[in-house]
């Protein structure tokens, strides 16, 4: 697969204080990439540099292996900023139609219109009179508007209602079947489970998480498997199992922490234990994000 970014001991220091610290990190043709961390973390600071917006004080930041800056880069990528800002006086479709000019092989009017969703009535409506959701996808068509091969999303669904959310989702799906490269910042960490193929996790300016999501809860998540116990649960003998933390009860429920749900579940089996109602936790991206946090000091 090719290498769309490269990023190699990569830092960024403001005043003395490093906001990036020696990040490393390399992201592949096709894949949906979610940059996430605490207020503070390096994220979009990260992001400022692989645009070439921000120089790095060290490292260096590669785009299909050349400098950010070069035009060649920017008429591959598409970029959709937090806030949004667009030129007044114009109506939405001449504002589409002048970007498609800035690249060699933009989106026709009509793929633009069907990828992003915009209605007949947005087009025809001057950018001032849009709604905040309205100038939302305004910008999304604008960052697909050249067709790019590497898309930035930074926060993309903030102010979005649920229905907006899913279907602004569904079309980054459609992006990534396509084989765009696609790499986003959020705050909601439900979204980047849902959609991302994989996670970096920036704490303190520094890159401490790596993976799909799945490997980071695995790695970082105690899983549990709770039931109602028909009699007395045998909590001693569970407890002395190398792979069970925790043993408890909450709510008329035994719950039982464990690295190896599976092995829990077999043991209950062999030894006949009569537990009805059983369920298997194996908790939530955000569950994993606040743990990883609170281990690097962050309250």
């Amino acid at each position: 697969m090719e290498t769309i970014v490269e990023i190699t001991n990569l830092s960024k220091e403001f005043k003395g204080k490093k906001a990036v610290e020696d990040v490393s990190f390399s992201i592949q043709s096709g894949e949906v990439v979610a940059i996430l961390g605490p207020n503070g973390a390096g994220k979009s600071t990260s992001i400022l540099m692989m645009l070439g917006l921000l120089h790095p004080s060290s490292g260096e930041v590669s785009l299909f292996n050349q400098r950010p800056q070069e035009q060649k880069v920017r008429e591959r990528i598409g970029v959709m900023l937090q806030q949004v800002s667009l030129m007044d006086a114009l109506k939405v479709k001449e504002v589409l139609a002048l970007f498609r000019t800035y690249y060699p092989n933009p989106l026709s009017m009509e793929e633009l219109i069907r990828l992003t969703g915009l209605q007949e009535s947005e087009l025809n409506k001057r950018t001032e009179k849009l709604s905040g959701g309205q100038k939302r996808r305004v910008s999304f068509a604008l960052a697909m508007a050249g067709n790019p091969d590497l898309v930035f999303f930074d926060e993309p669904t903030v102010g979005m209602d649920s229905t907006a959310r899913k279907e602004f989702w569904a079309r980054v799906r459609q992006l990534a079947d396509a084989g765009k490269t696609v790499l986003f910042s959020t705050h909601y960490l439900q979204e980047a489970d849902d959609v991302a193929t994989r996670i970096l996790l920036f704490n303190e300016g520094k890159l401490v998480a790596d993976g799909c999501p799945s490997t980071i809860k695995q790695q970082l998540l105690k899983k549990t498997v709770s039931f109602k116990a028909g009699g007395d649960f045998p909590k001693e003998r569970f407890l002395t199992m190398t792979h069970v933390s925790d043993v408890y009860e909450e709510k008329g429920r035994v719950v039982i922490q464990t690295e190896d749900t599976d092995h829990v579940l077999a043991s209950l089996f062999t030894e006949g234990t009569p537990v009805s109602d059983i369920s298997i936790d194996k908790g939530r991206l955000e569950d994993a994000f606040e743990q990883l946090t609170v281990e690097q000091g962050v309250s």
